[in-house]
């Protein structure tokens, strides 16, 4: 189901209508500063079955949970002050940070890492769904490989640079009606705007040093 929306003047109503969504455990596509993303509610159990079902991935490092403000993770994640400076003046933005999880963390969310990547995007709508539903999302990147059958392009291994491998910006989506072909969508939300086919830069701020683990939009050094 697609619905429109507009960015500098949403409607609370669509807004409540996805949070509903997200909590019956369903799934909306919606648009960040970077490209599409997938989401559900983080607390949903029957959402995140179906995210990792779509993404073909069963470890949460692939995962990113998309937050309104610090305050949303930092319950959960282990912090002081020169992450917080960090993440406060790099946000909202094209970034996500890998933080280490405090301890029971990952027993109360159900978690199978020590680690989580977190994201506050400079999106409106993104930020919209969080605040009205109150929690974070976990997300996924919108790729066409999630069309059924589609031929994902083989890409060269580069076993000599650390880090994420790249994906090809022609896997993305430019517009929402694209998305429509991607199974077990609920909602997507349409901003009417065409999305940059571009991806966020993560930061590893987990240890002592900062590491770039993906060059992407955002700055790095900033």
């Amino acid at each position: 189901m697609l619905e429109y929306i507009v960015p500098s003047n949403m409607d609370d109503r669509l807004l409540s209508r996805a949070a509903q969504v997200l909590l019956e455990g369903g799934l909306v596509a919606l648009p960040t500063d970077t490209s599409w993303s997938i989401t559900c509610s983080f607390k949903s159990s029957e959402g995140i079955k179906k995210l990792r079902t779509l993404s073909g991935e069963r470890e949460e490092r692939h995962f990113t949970l998309l937050c309104s403000g610090i305050a949303q993770f930092g319950e959960w994640c282990q912090m002081d002050t020169t992450r917080f400076r960090l993440i406060n003046r790099l946000t909202p933005g094209p970034y996500v940070f890998i933080l280490k999880t405090l301890r029971g963390t990952e027993k109360t969310l159900g978690l199978r890492r020590k680690e989580l990547g977190v994201r506050i995007p400079n999106h409106p709508v993104a930020l919209g769904i969080t605040r009205t539903l109150g929690l974070p999302l976990y997300s996924i990147t919108a790729k066409r490989s999630m069309i059924p059958g589609f031929q994902e392009a083989a890409l060269p291994v580069d076993t000599d640079t650390p880090g994420l491998p790249p994906i090809p910006e022609e896997e993305l989506f430019q517009e929402a009606w694209e998305l429509d072909t991607i199974e077990g969508l609920d909602l997507i939300l349409d901003s009417g705007e065409e999305q940059m086919r571009i991806f966020s830069t993560i930061l590893d701020i987990s240890g002592d040093a900062v590491s770039l683990l993906r060059p992407g939009a955002g700055i790095w050094p900033a």
